[in-house]
């Protein structure tokens, strides 16, 4: 083989090498969801900021955390943070309207600006052995990862909250009751923010 035939393959392959190990360096990037107009986003492009994403719903007991979503979003947006609104009816059916309603809901009663996403699944739901409702591949990743102070395992309800770090890390995981602006909530995005 000759020397830059050699060369060329060897360059090939470190390529190939180094955007599998970038991949792997931010796992929880690697998927592509569809935003509230039904546009596919890449989370790639979320890189390097700090995302808070939370399952959400219009017709929730939790339904006000939007108000602490949406002031997160105003005072730490600048910085880095990403708040992500995923919709999901799949508790209670408390999310049963259309993007548009949704979106409509968001903006009117809490006067939402942080991305909102489509309407997904969180969780795989069976019934006899056979799968009724599969859960979005994005949330099948981040309900996988160990993570503090909520451990791997299916969402338990609506706003449940995860912190991905600036390097596409799952670093933490918080229960539905736990507030958006709760001290542990912010000490985990002031420390990712500061990274």
């Amino acid at each position: 083989m000759s020397n830059w035939k050699a060369l060329l393959l060897t360059g090939v392959v470190a390529a190939c090498v180094s955007s599998v190990y970038a991949a792997d360096k931010a796992p929880a990037l690697n998927y592509k969801v569809k935003n509230i107009a039904g546009k596919e986003v890449d989370l790639s492009q979320y890189k390097g900021k700090v995302l808070l994403v939370v399952n959400v719903a219009s017709r929730c007991g939790l339904t006000g955390q939007y108000k602490e979503l949406e002031a997160l979003h105003e005072k730490y947006g600048d910085k880095g943070l990403a708040v992500m609104g995923f919709p999901c009816n799949q508790f209670g059916k408390q999310e049963p309207g259309s993007e548009a309603d949704i979106a409509e809901f968001c903006s009117k009663t809490y006067a939402v600006k942080f991305d909102m996403f489509s309407k997904l699944n969180v969780n795989t739901v069976e019934k006899d052995g056979a799968v009724i409702e599969e859960a979005d591949p994005f949330y099948k990743y981040l309900t996988s990862v160990a993570t503090e102070p909520a451990k791997p395992g299916k969402i338990t309800w609506n706003f449940e909250k995860f912190v991905i770090g600036k390097n596409g890390e799952v670093v933490a995981r918080f229960a539905p009751r736990t507030a958006p602006d709760a001290p542990e909530v912010i000490k985990v995005l002031e420390a990712e923010l500061a990274k």
